[in-house]
């Protein structure tokens, strides 16, 4: 990413009511941060209850709201069931959920509503921790990037991202980007998960920071109207071990520049079951194209038009 992404003022956002943490917390439009964020006495905005939560806990919403940006800092799930629309309204300049955990916290998001308005930088970024899983959520108009995981980790670390029927769009930067750093082995898995009209690429991996391995798959997604291209894959760095994404059953389509691209000496891709149609079609760019030594394989089972400049070969 081309900046470094801010840093919370934690004292205040983390500043709690001396109540014992409940292991099932809730919180209300017409909740009060004063209250426990029980059933009977739900809290207000996400940082409370977070911070009255029990590691492993649970934080529900029961009202349709905006319910605060929030720094989670331990394994926890925040999860809207089917109660509205209810999440986060991001302010200026800020990130909505941001996620500074330990080394085997797991956190679980589920049908949330992360909205910029044009002003928030980013909806989600993971920083540190064992996983993040994202599901049944929107997250869009943000100045930077909807999802960015950008984990730091040592070479015994495994880090998973997993994003499954959620939309990212609207965004001024990647839709989603993966940019590890260290030596950690990150594993990314995106199953139905639309990424379009983003101001760069749609999801964009970069694994040259990372002399680990940064493997990703994409399942029955879709990648569109982005400035850039669809799915972008880079490795540079002759001392990290290979990037790679597999893409299966997706599409990549009217995309400004490319429909999927791998470059460097250290990325690859392989295309099975999926459509790259009309990306660049305008200014004659390339559907699927390996650049600088980069590896990309097809299955020869893929709709690709126009197939003019193809740099993609049959899977040995």
């Amino acid at each position: 990413m081309n900046r470094t992404v801010m840093a919370f003022t934690l004292v205040t956002l983390l500043a709690m009511p001396a109540h014992a943490q409940l292991a099932r917390t809730f919180l209300s439009a017409n909740g009060s941060d004063a209250n426990t964020c029980s059933r009977t006495a739900p809290c207000r905005t996400l940082q409370v209850a977070h911070n009255n939560t029990t590691a492993g806990g649970e934080i529900n919403m029961l009202d349709p709201a905006g319910y605060g940006r929030v720094v989670i800092q331990k394994s926890i799930s925040i999860v809207n069931d089917g109660v509205g629309s209810a999440g986060i309204l991001v302010p200026a300049s800020s990130i909505g959920i941001r996620i500074i955990a330990g080394p085997s916290d797991k956190i679980h998001l589920r049908g949330l509503i992360i909205e910029g308005a044009g002003v928030g930088e980013y909806g989600i970024v993971f920083e540190s921790g064992k996983s993040l899983h994202v599901e049944n959520s929107v997250i869009r108009n943000m100045t930077i990037s909807g999802i960015a995981f950008i984990t730091n980790g040592g070479e015994q670390d495994t880090n998973n991202l997993s994003v499954s029927n959620t939309l990212v769009a609207d965004n001024g930067s990647h839709g989603i980007v993966v940019q590890p750093s260290g030596s950690a082995f990150v594993y990314s898995v995106f199953n139905r998960v639309e990424v379009s009209n983003n101001g760069e690429n749609g999801i964009a991996v970069f694994g040259n920071r990372n002399v680990g391995r940064t493997w990703t798959s994409v399942v029955d997604s879709l990648s569109a109207q982005n400035t850039g291209i669809g799915f972008y894959i880079f490795n540079d760095n002759p001392a990290s071990w290979r990037t790679h994404m597999d893409i299966f059953k997706s599409t990549s389509s009217f995309n400004q520049r490319f429909g999927v691209v791998a470059e460097g000496s250290n990325a690859s891709f392989i295309l099975g079951q999926s459509a790259v149609v009309l990306n660049g079609y305008l200014v004659g760019l390339s559907q699927a194209a390996a650049l600088d030594g980069a590896l990309g394989e097809s299955y020869g089972d893929n709709y690709v038009y126009p197939e003019k400049n193809l740099t993609i070969k049959p899977k040995s």
